[in-house]
C-alpha cells in the first residue's frame, strides 16, 4: 500500500511562501506626535492593521489614559489613530501588552 497523493505538491509550500512574504514586507506601526499651537500637540499612530476594530482600541486608549482622540483615514484610506496631548510612550505600551503590535514593529518618531 502507497501513498501517492504527498508525491503530487508539499502541503507546507503555501504555508512557507506566505510567511516569507510576511517577513521581507514587515510593516512598522508609527507613532509620532505633531504640534499644534504652542504647548498642544496630536499623537497619531498608523500602520496598525486594518482588521482590527479601531473604535474599540481607541475607547480603551482614551479610558487609559486619560485623553480624547478620534479615528481618521490618510491619503491612501489606511484608518489612522489620533489622540490629544503627548502619548507616545503610553501608546506604545498599550500596544504591546494588548498584542496588537510587536516591539520590534514599532517606531516611535518626533522630538
Amino acid at each position: 500500500m502507497s501513498i501517492q497523493n504527498l508525491n503530487d505538491r508539499d502541503p507546507f509550500a503555501d504555508n512557507l511562501e506566505a510567511d516569507f512574504a510576511t517577513r521581507t514586507a514587515q510593516t512598522y506601526v508609527h507613532i509620532r506626535i505633531q504640534q499644534r499651537n504652542g504647548r498642544k500637540s496630536l499623537t497619531t499612530v498608523s500602520g496598525l492593521s486594518q482588521e482590527i476594530d479601531f473604535k474599540k482600541v481607541l475607547k480603551a486608549l482614551k479610558k487609559a489614559y486619560c485623553c480624547n482622540g478620534t479615528v481618521v483615514e490618510d491619503e491612501q484610506k489606511h484608518k489612522v489613530l489620533q489622540m490629544q496631548g503627548d502619548q507616545r510612550d503610553p501608546v506604545k505600551k498599550f500596544l504591546i501588552e494588548e498584542g496588537l503590535a510587536k516591539e520590534e514593529s514599532v517606531k516611535v518618531h518626533g522630538f
